[in-house]
């Protein structure tokens, strides 16, 4: 009897194992095999592609009413795991962009100037903090409004999830300033070469044409944006404990953070100036000269090799700051790849094409006041599928074009359909590469960003319905 009391004490005694979310490696490794699992049920059929100049770029396009069967090519159990290299492969120039961003940051990090210059604003904005949130934003939103902001943003993370900390916020509103205001600007873009541009272009209609009603339909999004955030930012300032991330910024290792105060020495300033010079240096590489992703690449590198002999550090010390400042990115970089292995997932077993055909058709039977809602939501929700905004584009604007012109619906409006679809869910949906990416270099759990950022996103949804809805019976119509 007492053998039995004391077995159950010890049991009684056991903490019960906690429930975790999956981490983000299993969550986009269940998500390949969940794709994958699908491919057995969902008919294969491709639509035949010509090469076309859009915006003097030459693109892949489809071709529209030349849907067919295809030869059904399921993914197999072996293939599953092919597909993570398969993506790594895919994305490899994002993947390495990352690493030598934060190599380059790992540098910057060393010579101590950003640590020193993120201590001197926060006593400098001391009572003022909140006012810092729209300014950064709206910079952010305008980067995505005009030259379509986002591998862009990832270097940003760094610097401001640290800053809102260190200025009483948290990591979450750190991360969604530069997340959220390139997001709203790139939704509701009245300039984006990469989404508008394209999708105008592919749709017969003048680049940039009906920038006054996208201008006002930007700022509106902007505005909503920088609300949301500015009234969380508030609560946490006000009750820390209210931050989602709580817990999970009490136990940051931010030695960087410290709060003494140290005035900025010389070469210090100099390193925040060599870095502010970079940013401008970026967007006018951008905007004027087509900068993409290698080009961004080796400008920061340069940055963070100059700062490194400014900072007095040797070349081995500068080669060691290199590598960890890799080594904090190896989750960010990774998980790019991961996501990428969906989308290898549906082209290479020919079903992308299928669920493009079945949404069309149904588009093309709901009544003219709503076919350009019923455009909306197909693009929604072929965005967590294709994530790409100019992918997007090119796989449906050449069929939601003609598909416009039967419909009663202004190619104006198809064209805003494929924007807001294509952009709310960017900065929900897990197989958006620079999404996870960022969350990842934030360290914030996806589970915790998508209960925090999902009231935002429905109600993005919902004014983008309504502001669709006014153009298409209103400002735009046949």
């Amino acid at each position: 009897m007492s053998e039995n009391v004391s077995t159950a004490g010890e049991n009684a005694q056991k903490p019960k194992k906690k429930w975790e979310f999956p981490h983000v490696f299993a969550l986009m490794f269940g998500l390949i095999i969940i794709t994958a699992v699908l491919t057995y049920f969902i008919p294969a059929g491709e639509y035949e592609r010509e090469t076309t100049n859009v915006n003097g770029t030459e693109r892949t396009v489809v071709i529209n009413d030349t849907y067919h069967e295809a030869e059904g090519s399921p993914t197999g159990f072996f293939e599953v795991f092919q597909t993570v290299h398969k993506g790594m492969t895919q994305s490899a120039d994002i993947i390495f962009f990352i690493f030598i961003v934060g190599g380059a940051f790992g540098i910057l990090n060393a010579t101590k100037a950003i640590e020193t210059g993120l201590a001197n604003l926060s006593m400098k904005m001391a009572d003022k903090e909140i006012y810092l949130i729209p300014v950064i934003m709206s910079l952010f939103a305008l980067g995505g409004g005009t030259f379509g902001m986002s591998e862009e943003t990832i270097p940003f993370i760094m610097i401001l999830v640290p800053l809102a900390i260190k200025l009483g916020f948290d990591s979450l509103t750190g991360a969604a300033m530069v997340i959220i205001g390139s997001g709203a600007g790139f939704t509701a873009s009245f300039m984006n070469p990469f989404t508008v541009g394209v999708a105008q272009g592919i749709a017969e209609l003048p680049t940039f044409s009906g920038m006054a009603i996208r201008l006002v339909m930007w700022v509106i999004f902007v505005t909503i944006n920088i609300t949301f955030v500015m009234l969380y930012a508030r609560k946490v300032k006000k009750n820390p404990e209210k931050s989602l991330m709580y817990k999970i910024d009490s136990d940051r290792k931010l030695d960087n953070l410290s709060s003494q105060y140290h005035k900025l020495t010389g070469r210090q300033s100099i390193i925040i100036g060599l870095l502010v010079a970079t940013v401008i240096i970026l967007a006018i590489g951008v905007i004027y000269f087509d900068w993409f992703i290698l080009e961004i690449a080796s400008l920061f590198l340069i940055m963070g090799v100059i700062a490194g002999f400014v900072g007095n550090l040797r070349v081995n010390q500068i080669a060691e700051s290199f590598i960890e400042g890799c080594k904090d990115l190896i989750v960010g970089a990774l998980v790019v790849g991961f996501a990428y292995g969906i989308l290898v997932v549906l082209e290479e077993s020919n079903t992308i094409d299928t669920i493009l055909f079945a949404a069309s058709n149904l588009v093309s039977q709901l009544p003219t006041a709503f076919s350009a809602i019923g455009m909306y939501v197909f693009q929604s929700i072929l965005n967590f599928l294709v994530p790409s905004g100019s992918g997007q584009a090119a796989l449906t604007m050449p069929i939601m074009t003609p598909l416009s012109d039967l419909t009663g619906v202004n190619r104006q409006t198809a064209v805003m359909a494929f924007q807001l679809g294509d952009g709310i869910s960017n900065s929900i949906t897990p197989t958006a590469g620079v999404l996870m990416a960022s969350l990842a270099i934030a360290k914030i759990p996806w589970t915790t960003w998508f209960r925090w950022v999902i009231p935002l996103i429905l109600l993005s949804y919902l004014v983008g319905g309504i502001i669709l809805t006014i153009v298409h019976l209103f400002i735009w119509t046949v």
